[in-house]
């Protein structure tokens, strides 16, 4: 049977595009191994949302090797993949998807590079701009590079940052790379730091948080997250940098985990969400750093410090854009 590596994913043709198509089959390559199962149907399932991969899940209705297996499951090569019965989407949907980036968009991700090499693509994102397509969104950073580099086949997200969050977003070349800086990160074995501008005059010092936390899927498929006991391991250490007297504070942010929020939610338990956080966030407070020129999340992923096998530690950061740096600017002056 060929493999999901080196073939296209299962597909109808146009006559059944839109209707249910039958079970269906498919085998994790030797690219998938160590891949997260819900991860891998997300990316061979183009055409079908990711809230559907995730009921799919849930309910049972995919089986790797005759057994249910859970989002978090990681493929082997050669394991075989149940696929139910699925609506796909129509032709017409599919071809407004595959809408190439706009010019704008790719030279502005292109513009946006701050280190290549073989390996590694390395950007440091613009807030606003997410990091792949969806949620009414046709391209994000990812497209944006496979359509100005048609010769890397191979291009993947190493991670993900929020839409609103910018700074150091780390993209792989190739598929060898990806398994080898993911299980970096699965390892704990890659310092991420953040810089991020709090509400508030943060009272406490340096601090770890080392709550668990738990994400929920609302209506549409928007992912709330939240400190629960029943929630997976999340640690976060929040050194502050600089008081603006009871405005806010600017932190310095270093993660022990990297769960879906965790800064954010984190923030918001202390009692100083992130400034700017429309999800999290407290809008009374918020309100108060409008003049200053606050008008976003304040959330920037300042550097990433890793050690690959055979090479020396490496390490590169992201200045903060200058929108951050003026209402930075804006607050010192006001002490």
């Amino acid at each position: 049977m060929p493999s999901s590596a080196s073939s296209d994913p299962p597909d109808v043709s146009s006559s059944t595009a839109g209707k249910v198509t039958g079970v269906s089959y498919v085998e994790a390559g030797e690219g998938d191994a160590g891949q997260r199962v819900d991860n891998f149907l997300s990316r061979i399932l183009k055409d079908v949302p990711r809230s559907l991969v995730y009921r799919i899940l849930r309910t049972g209705e995919v089986r790797v090797n005759g057994k249910r297996a859970k989002p978090e499951h990681r493929l082997a090569e050669g394991d075989r993949i149940r696929l139910p019965p699925l609506q796909r989407k129509t032709e017409e949907q599919r071809a407004a998807e595959r809408t190439a980036p706009s010019r704008s968009l790719r030279e502005y991700v292109d513009s946006a590079i701050i280190h290549e090499d073989r390996d590694l693509i390395i950007v440091n994102k613009p807030a606003g701009v997410a990091v792949h397509g969806g949620s009414g969104l046709s391209a994000g950073v990812i497209e944006a590079l496979r359509a100005t580099h048609p010769e890397l086949k191979e291009l993947e997200l190493v991670h993900r940052l929020d839409r609103d969050t910018s700074g150091v977003l780390m993209v792989a070349k190739r598929r060898a790379v990806l398994r080898e800086l993911h299980a970096l990160l699965r390892e704990r074995d890659m310092e991420k730091r953040y810089l991020a501008l709090v509400v508030g005059k943060w009272p406490f010092g340096t601090k770890t948080i080392d709550l668990p936390l738990k994400t929920n899927m609302k209506q549409g498929g928007e992912r709330v997250v939240r400190v629960h006991a029943d929630g997976q391991e999340a640690i976060t250490t929040f050194k502050p940098l600089q008081h603006f007297g009871k405005l806010a504070t600017l932190l310095d942010i270093s993660l022990g985990t990297g769960r879906t929020h965790q800064i954010r939610v984190h923030a918001a338990h202390a009692g100083h969400p992130i400034a700017g956080d429309d999800k999290y966030g407290d809008r009374e407070r918020d309100a108060k750093l409008k003049p200053y020129g606050l008008q976003r999340m304040f959330l920037h992923a300042h550097s990433l410090t890793f050690e690959r096998k055979g090479a020396k530690p490496f390490t590169v950061s992201a200045p903060p854009p200058p929108d951050w740096q003026a209402v930075i600017d804006k607050l010192k002056q006001a002490k």
